[in-house]
């Protein structure tokens, strides 16, 4: 004779469930609660925001954009004949490296304006990270954003006009 065979009961399968990610712990600080981040750690940026504009100047002032073949040329330029806003950049911050300001205005104006702007930037970002105070840069409006982007069309299109051959690098 032979023996019974147990008869097994599956469970039915429970039904599928996806697993749905915890949420993120919030951004904390290292440290102690309430400790802030030392003066070296608050000008880390700063720092090396200012060896990386120095690098690019001490290239450019290094490297003569005026001599053909060191950088490439303005595709606009080169199809079209066309000035861009741009164009005489490399040559002014060259005079900018060099210390000859009036050359430097005269390859391009903006560009310079552009570079005292970053100076002043920087001066306020470093100064407000040595004191441990919040770091935002200037909340620009739309407005002003609209006003450069017309400055620098009125600039690109004087320059390219024959009484705007002053504004030409």
């Amino acid at each position: 004779m032979s023996e019974p065979v147990a008869q097994t009961r599956q469970e039915p399968a429970a039904p599928h469930r996806e697993s749905v990610p915890a949420p993120a712990a919030p951004h904390r600080p290292c440290g102690p609660p309430g400790a802030r981040p030392g003066p070296l750690r608050r000008l880390t940026a700063p720092l090396g925001t200012l060896a990386a504009g120095l690098t690019a100047f001490g290239y450019v002032g290094a490297v003569d954009p005026n001599h053909p073949g060191h950088y490439p040329v303005c595709p606009l330029l080169h199809l079209t004949g066309i000035y861009c806003p741009a164009c005489g950049g490399l040559r002014s911050a060259h005079a900018v490296a060099h210390g000859d300001l009036v050359t430097a205005l005269g390859a391009n104006a903006p560009a310079v304006a552009c570079y005292a702007a970053c100076a002043v930037f920087w001066v306020v970002w470093t100064l407000r990270a040595a004191r441990g105070l919040p770091t935002a840069g200037p909340r620009l409006r739309a407005v002003h954003w609209w006003a450069a982007g017309a400055l620098l069309l009125v600039f690109t299109a004087v320059r390219n006009l024959p009484l705007g051959t002053a504004l030409t690098p």
